[in-house]
């Protein structure tokens, strides 16, 4: 399709843009303050949570109605909020059987919860994957709101299972669903196995191990052949979940909160004699607990076992008859087991101010009680008196002046120890050009940031072999920038930086683009009013992503950045694939734009927008691609339409068009597909705009390929 121009729109811009790197080749409350993304040192972050004597929440209290304590002293707290997040729902037009996900991703949507889903894969058995699965997924259907983020990370290091922090309810389920509980048979088990056997006269007087219950009498008792895979499974779930609330620390102004769903670590930690690393894994339990602690992260441990924890027993054959029950008892073993299981999920959920959900065969009201934790608490910050790195757990006491209120807040945390970290090397672009530490921290947050407000598109078409080309789309506002007025102008200087994640957890560097605004008055009014856009373009290869987008002003005193998931198909394979569905409007051209790379240039009437609300005198454009890879079919036609409906499924607008595949020339793929929508009478309303695409060729399969996205007429 070839470019049209809208006519009647001007633009007023004056501005000079230096491209510094390349990509390479191959709601919350109004008085809810946003999170923030950052490490300070011995800065310390309490949230609480306070009820009446009813136990109703009290949300009404101010700075001066707290006081904390730190190992006895009063602490000049110089942080304070008021969080209360509500759980907004999805969109969901009447005729759709489930919300249409957004093709638009921004950082200025209600504030929500934070939560890593942690899966102990290394600590769940296999028969309990159908209930992790049933649980998790009733908690992101019915408690997880739009507003929400969410990680899942797999203890067993399946990095292309896990899932980085997003909103999207269907990545969530997929990457939950592909769980596989992958737990060591236990102990007791293993030992009665070896018992059972053992050649005659074998483990008369041997060495023992912990499945020997009675210390009085060990001989006779064989060691744990599995002993060194379960001290290594323990200390890969224990340093992970360690790391895990180091990397949140940095989130402030939020509750923090790891979903550890395991059936917990049974590795006795107290016999140092049968259990080699029993020393290592106890320090490591501690070291979990303090990075916790230290980083204001709470973590429930879920455990899925429910009231069914002895269905390992089912697997018995039977001691022995020389092995007496003070020697060895498989039962005695199991109830071993699980109490210390139980044990380690109680401490590292106490200690950090969560709790432990354990001999419940529902999670329902452990999830409720979850989300009513996250959702209403006050946050306090504060910069510690004592400013030593002793590594010392320190005692907190948060109180409140109002006569009759309960706090519930964490009890202490432990200090750092040694040396405050030096500041990490400056991230460098491509080319070798170094990103500004603001643009670097914005790139590098979990969670979007909301210093300069941000929505992004990303559309992924076709692009040279094997890669796709993924076209770019970053609106922001600049009503809270500041500008220096010089000659007639007003000057800043914007760092745009793209990167993206793959589903194996490897940083793609992207383009950095350092763009210099010297806009004329008239120019900064409709750039304050409709916001600035910046075009460019990655190629990536067929994959899951999320793509990362950061901006930071002159001097780095305002940043932002936002998260964008995306899955590029492999346009190559065998049958018929879809580009994304790019938008323009008429209107949407008078916003100032600057294209470093615009992939879209010629297809597009206009510059690949963000904006899904238009106005009735406006004109829709879009553009979308089909790729029909079938061997050896004869001369046919592709369809390809168009339609606008209705909440209530009413078609109030359609497009039909046909194309030969002797277009193509042999060649496959690439119907190019084009249309303009005038959207004067359209009633105002939300519309669902579904583009889709159907060959009839006699190999194809004849099932249509479409996508929709959500549109508002105003």
């Amino acid at each position: 399709m070839q470019r049209r121009i809208f006519s009647g729109i001007g633009l007023l811009v004056l501005c000079t843009l230096t491209i510094a790197a390349q990509q390479p080749s191959p709601g919350s409350s109004p008085d809810t303050p946003p999170p923030t993304f950052r490490l300070e040192v011995n800065y310390v972050e309490v949230d609480a949570v306070v009820t009446d004597s009813q136990g109703n929440l009290v949300t009404d209290l101010t700075l001066d109605d707290f006081e904390v304590r730190e190992n006895g002293r009063p602490q000049k707290v110089t942080a304070f909020s008021t969080v209360n997040l509500p759980i907004e729902r999805p969109e969901r037009p009447l005729f759709a059987n489930a919300p249409i996900e957004p093709d638009v991703e921004s950082n200025t949507a209600a504030e929500g919860r934070i939560y890593t889903i942690v899966l102990d894969d290394l600590h769940t058995r296999f028969t309990n994957t159908p209930r992790v699965q049933r649980a998790l997924r009733e908690f992101i259907e019915q408690r997880f709101g739009t507003n929400d983020l969410a990680a899942v990370v797999y203890t067993s290091g399946r990095t292309n299972a896990g899932q980085e922090f997003t909103n999207n309810t269907r990545l969530l389920l997929a990457a939950i669903d592909r769980f596989s509980g992958r737990n060591l048979r236990s102990e007791a088990l293993e030992i009665n196995d070896a018992l059972n056997n053992r050649p005659p006269g074998e483990f008369a007087t041997g060495s023992t191990g912990s499945g020997a219950r009675n210390p009085s009498d060990l001989s006779g008792i064989p060691a744990d052949p599995l002993e060194f895979e379960r001290a290594q499974n323990a200390r890969n779930t224990l340093t992970l979940v360690q790391k895990l609330a180091e990397f949140m620390e940095g989130i402030r102004g939020r509750r923090k909160s790891i979903l550890l769903v395991s059936e917990g670590i049974s590795y006795d930690v107290h016999d140092v004699f049968a259990n080699s690393s029993a020393g290592i894994i106890l320090q490591q339990t501690r070291d979990t607990v303090a990075a916790a602690t230290r980083g204001n992260v709470a973590i429930y441990a879920l455990d899925p076992r429910g009231l069914t924890a002895f269905d390992e027993a089912i697997e018995v054959g039977g001691t022995p008859a020389d092995i007496t029950p003070s020697q060895f008892s498989v039962t005695g073993s199991l109830q071993g087991s699980l109490r210390l299981s139980q044990q380690s999920l109680q401490v590292l959920a106490d200690e950090t101010g969560g709790f432990a959900a354990v001999n419940r065969n529902d999670l329902s009201e452990a999830f409720a009680r979850i989300v009513r934790e996250n959702s209403v608490y006050y946050v306090l910050g504060y910069y510690p008196s004592n400013d030593q790195r002793d590594g010392r757990f320190r005692t907190l006491d948060v109180r409140v002046k109002r006569p009759g209120l309960q706090v519930r807040a964490r009890r202490g945390y432990v200090a750092p120890r040694g040396r405050a970290p030096a500041a990490k090397p400056a991230v460098t672009s491509a080319n070798g050009e170094s990103m500004s530490p603001a643009a670097t921290t914005a790139l590098n947050s979990p969670i979007p940031l909301s210093g300069i407000p941000l929505t992004m598109f990303a559309a992924a078409y076709k692009g040279t072999p094997p890669d796709a080309a993924v076209a770019l789309s970053l609106e922001l506002r600049l009503d809270g920038l500041n500008f220096a007025e010089k000659n007639g102008t007003f000057n800043n200087r914007l760092e745009v930086v793209f990167s993206s994640v793959d589903q194996a957890g490897t940083i793609r560097p992207g383009s950095r683009h350092v763009v210099t605004l010297e806009l004329k008055p008239e120019t900064l009014a409709i750039a304050r009013q409709r916001g600035f856009r910046v075009l460019s373009e990655i190629t990536l290869p067929p994959g899951r992503y999320q793509l990362r987008a950061a901006v930071a002003d002159q001097g780095g005193a305002r940043s932002g950045s936002v998260l964008y998931d995306l899955e590029v198909p492999d346009f190559r394979r065998t049958g018929l694939s879809m580009s994304g569905v790019s938008l323009t409007s008429a209107s949407g051209a008078a916003t100032p734009t600057v294209r470093p790379k615009d992939p879209l240039k010629d297809f597009l009437p206009g510059p690949a927008s963000t904006v899904r609300e238009f106005q009735r005198n406006d004109v829709l454009a879009l553009f979308a691609e089909f790729y029909e890879n079938i061997q050896g079919a004869p001369t046919h036609m592709f369809d390809m339409s168009t339609t606008l409906r209705a909440e209530d499924g009413r078609v109030v607008y359609e497009n039909r068009e046909e194309r030969s595949s002797a277009d193509l020339q042999g060649a496959s793929g690439g119907f190019g597909y084009g249309h303009q929508i005038p959207l004067q009478n359209i009633a105002p309303g939300t519309y669902v705009l579904r583009v889709e695409g159907r060959s009839r060729a006699e190999k194809a399969d004849q099932q249509p390929l479409g996508r929709d996205v959500i549109v508002r007429v105003r």
